[in-house]
């Protein structure tokens, strides 16, 4: 009996995660106490490198349970205390109101999104060009919403749209229950266009996924770390847009290239297009949907289309801070669409408060790597280096980091290092200045090569969708390869070479509007 109530317990024990997995994890936490015992800054970095290890190994655990532990351990242990633990969640709460209610709020807006992306799909035929479409409707979208949301729209637009062929594949009508999961009941002539029907939207689900990071690098809330740098430096929504401007413009248009370079060669598994009997099938099934279409469906995607219009003005014109406005979407968005019953108001919170949760588990981390002073010594050697060299090393350190970290973890590291090197002096105002753009897009851009570093990218991989697609870890990586490369490239030259003397130009100009003005 008490054998198989302790195996019990052990297979409780971080559930599916695999047996070595949860050895790795209790390891760390009977080491942990006794490394402190010796050394408390050798046990904060091998806390941290445990941390980014559960970053990694996303894919085998969801990070909050294994960093949880490992941060519950460290505040009882005496790494840090709850009082600095708490420090931080406030020092950063916008940043976690913008995912409880900004997520939330788009979660109301998908109708209107959907209608976008449908009508993107089924009116452009050149598979370039509408690679092209997604990314930079994918990109724009995510300069003024979470990259989470946006990811998760598309991949509700693939769905459906690979369920509706699946369902006419498998000898059924639009109205026929089906299970597109399983590819028992597919005829035989349509496994190769479906097959082809997968690296289709494949390539679609990547461009857009891409866009995101092109877009969400941008603004102050195209992703969290954004927000966080954003905060830290004091720059409002049009500020932060114009100082990243001098490396995020060059990427973007890199970025595109780069999109329509892959499609016409075809490289990592680019290139597959819509084969035309599935395009008539999916034209069919729209017309099907319009004509069901009701006046009360009409009026709502009005509405949604005037709440994203006063989205983008209030983030524009910073009119409340972003996680506020967020709330504003929802007010909108059910008072005018007739939701107005709780369980249906709590779906819309189910996809953010996961990620809430681990970014306060991050901020415990980053409280010890403020204790012990964990990043000083690194910190205090890149800004003794000079210039454009300094810029360059801050942004490929972060670039480094994020490829198998979580970005937002990164990101909020480094920018409270440097800004603590500001209040001591170590730096200049022009110097931070400069030094959050290096961070910020060095966090933004390498990060697209894994899905340990875009959660995005991550939240696409553990989708029920990836595998219909037979879209893997590696496929995954492969795709995003020629991106990584190109946008980390020109991000990294326009940081060294661009920057500065365009800062410089863009604060002169400043002046000059100023002065005029005043005068």
């Amino acid at each position: 009996m008490s054998k198989s109530l302790s195996h019990a317990f052990i297979k409780n024990f971080l559930g599916k995660a695999p047996d070595w997995y949860k050895v790795a994890i209790i390891v760390f936490l009977v080491i942990n106490p006794l490394i402190f015992i010796v050394d408390p800054f050798i046990a904060g970095w091998v806390l941290v490198a445990q941390f980014i290890f559960t970053l990694a190994m996303a894919l085998k655990c969801y990070p909050l349970q294994p960093g949880g532990l490992l941060a519950i351990q460290a505040v009882f242990i005496g790494m840090t205390s709850p009082e600095m633990v708490r420090h931080e969640i406030e020092t950063n709460l916008d940043v976690l109101l913008l995912l409880i209610f900004m997520v939330a709020g788009i979660y109301f807006m998908k109708q209107l999104l959907l209608f976008i992306f449908t009508k993107i799909l089924l009116s452009i035929r050149s598979k370039t060009a509408l690679s092209l479409a997604f990314c930079v409707v994918a990109a724009f979208l995510s300069a003024f919403l979470d990259a989470l949301t946006v990811i998760a729209v598309v991949i509700s637009v693939a769905t459906g749209f690979y369920s509706v062929y699946h369902r006419v594949a498998s000898g059924l009508d639009f109205q026929a229950k089906h299970d597109h999961t399983s590819d028992d009941n597919v005829l035989e002539l349509s496994r190769a266009d479906l097959e082809q029907y997968r690296a289709f939207l494949r390539s679609l689900l990547l461009h857009a996924g891409v866009g995101t990071a092109l877009g969400g690098v941008m603004t102050m809330v195209g992703e969290p770390q954004n927000l966080i740098i954003a905060e830290q430096s004091g720059w409002y929504f049009a500020e932060f847009l114009l100082r990243m401007a001098p490396v995020t413009v060059p990427v973007l248009i890199a970025g595109l290239l780069t999109c329509v370079l892959v499609e016409k060669t075809k490289l990592c598994d680019y290139g597959a297009k819509l084969p035309d009997n599935i395009r008539q099938i999916l034209k069919e099934y729209a017309r099907y949907e319009e004509e069901k279409r009701t006046q009360l469906d009409r009026a709502k995607l009005i509405v949604q289309a005037l709440i994203a219009i006063w989205l983008i003005v209030g983030l524009a014109m910073h009119l409340a801070s972003v996680g506020l406005i967020g709330l504003s979407v929802i007010v909108f968005a059910t008072t005018f669409t007739g939701i107005t019953e709780e369980h249906a108001l709590g779906k819309a919170f189910e996809e953010a408060l996961p990620f809430t949760a681990l970014l306060v588990v991050f901020f415990t981390i980053v409280a010890v790597i403020v204790t012990q002073e964990l990043f000083t010594p690194i910190i205090h050697w890149a800004l003794h280096l000079e210039g454009a060299q300094q810029l360059a090393t801050f942004y490929v350190a972060n670039g480094l980091l994020s490829m198998v970290s979580d970005n937002v973890f990164v990101g909020t590291v480094y920018i409270m290092e440097v800004k603590q090197a500001l209040a001591d002096n170590l730096i200049s105002r022009e110097k931070y200045d400069l030094l959050a753009v290096a961070i910020n897009t060095g966090t933004n851009l390498p990060s697209v090569a894994t899905p340990n570093g875009q959660a995005a990218f991550l939240f696409l991989l553990t989708s029920p969708l990836a595998p219909l697609l037979r879209l893997s870890y590696g496929r995954m990586v492969l795709m995003a390869l020629p991106y990584t490369l190109i946008l980390s490239v020109v991000g990294l030259l326009c940081v060294e070479f661009v920057l500065t003397p365009a800062t410089t130009w863009m604060l002169e100009i400043g002046w000059i509007v100023t002065d005029a003005a005043l005068e």
